[in-house]
């Protein structure tokens, strides 16, 4: 029997990934990708700077990673975090609802009142220019509701009828927006500037139609996609707010609110196809079906961090009782 003393110690090597352990939720085996660590108090930054190859690899497979129980922190940690797997943060310009900026570049989640449902899209597909990452932080779930439930994209293309989904196609989608203080979001909200000149010097530059209006109003006309395909998986996804901004996806009443007000030109946003016919509402209550059939939620946790491709996912807000406080981050911008 050797000796205890001429037995020499070994290094044995721990691979970054076998600190953690992958699961999915019980009521979808696919989306999100649940990532926990397997040791207390693992910082998910220094985590994550070790293995930007298998955050990358399981987010273009699922779509969605959500980490939990890690050490994250405050908000800034969560800008940390982004910035080293993604580079640079995007600014929240051009929006379509109220958020405010929070710290640098991470801003609250859309800021709509708590009994309002938001429904599953991808961030900015309304535009040309959106981000191809997006990520949430739950600083603070809410007493009751407050889910940000998800949708795969590329099932919601396939599951769309093919003449409907090949009329988007050859049409695409206008999007008319009218901008004021009395309603909606006002021009320098949504541009984040006060200066007239930059604002037209931005739609120029994003391909958007502008015309100045009586008292201050501004009215953009923009024809976007309505699909697109995925620059690493060459998957198809259906990729648009249509549904979102048409006039149908209000209630009956503030509809006909709305348009004793308003003529339909006037309207703070809706759609129409590419050409400028209407889009059919049976067209569009068929898509939202389809979303909702395919939404998928989870109950928010503190610390919990979401991150999403955007072009592979949706997400959406259910409407919520008691304080909620997520907060987002993009990156990645597709032009």
């Amino acid at each position: 029997m050797k000796s205890i003393k001429n037995i020499k110690r070994q290094a044995v090597k721990v691979s970054k990934s076998e600190l953690v352990t992958k699961e999915y939720l019980k009521n979808s085996p696919n989306i999100p990708l649940i990532v926990k660590p397997k040791v207390e108090r693992l910082n998910l930054i220094s985590w994550a700077i070790n293995n930007q190859e298998f955050i990358k690899t399981h987010l273009l497979k699922h779509g969605g990673i959500l980490f939990r129980d890690f050490e994250i922190g405050k908000v800034e940690q969560f800008q940390k975090f982004m910035k080293a797997i993604f580079g640079n943060l995007l600014e929240y310009s051009y929006g379509s609802t109220p958020r405010s900026k929070v710290n640098g570049k991470i801003y609250t989640s859309t800021e709509y009142p708590p009994d309002q449902i938001i429904p599953l899209h991808n961030e900015m597909s309304y535009t040309s220019n959106y981000p191809m990452k997006i990520a949430f932080y739950c600083l603070q779930p809410a007493l009751e509701g407050g889910r940000t439930p998800i949708a795969d994209s590329r099932r919601v293309f396939q599951r769309i009828k093919p003449k409907i989904r090949e009329k988007f196609q050859e049409k695409k989608i206008m999007y008319v927006r009218n901008y004021s203080n009395q309603l909606d979001l006002p021009w320098e909200k949504v541009f984040q500037t006060n200066n007239k000149s930059q604002v037209e010097q931005y739609c120029h530059q994003a391909g958007i139609e502008f015309e100045w209006k009586d008292n201050n109003h501004l009215k953009t006309i923009e024809i976007c996609q309505a699909v697109a395909k995925h620059p690493q998986t060459r998957e198809m996804v259906w990729f648009n707010q249509a549904h979102l901004f048409h006039i149908s996806n209000l209630n009956s009443n503030v509809r006909e609110n709305l348009l004793a007000i308003f003529k339909e030109e006037e309207l703070p946003r809706n759609t129409y196809y590419g050409d400028g016919s209407p889009i059919e509402d049976t067209v569009l209550d068929e898509i939202r079906t389809i979303y909702n059939e395919e939404s998928i939620s989870f109950i928010w946790e503190k610390g919990d961090l979401l991150l999403l491709d955007n072009l592979l996912l949706a997400h959406g807000r259910t409407s919520f009782i008691g304080h909620r406080k997520v907060v987002v981050a993009m990156s990645e911008a597709s032009n």
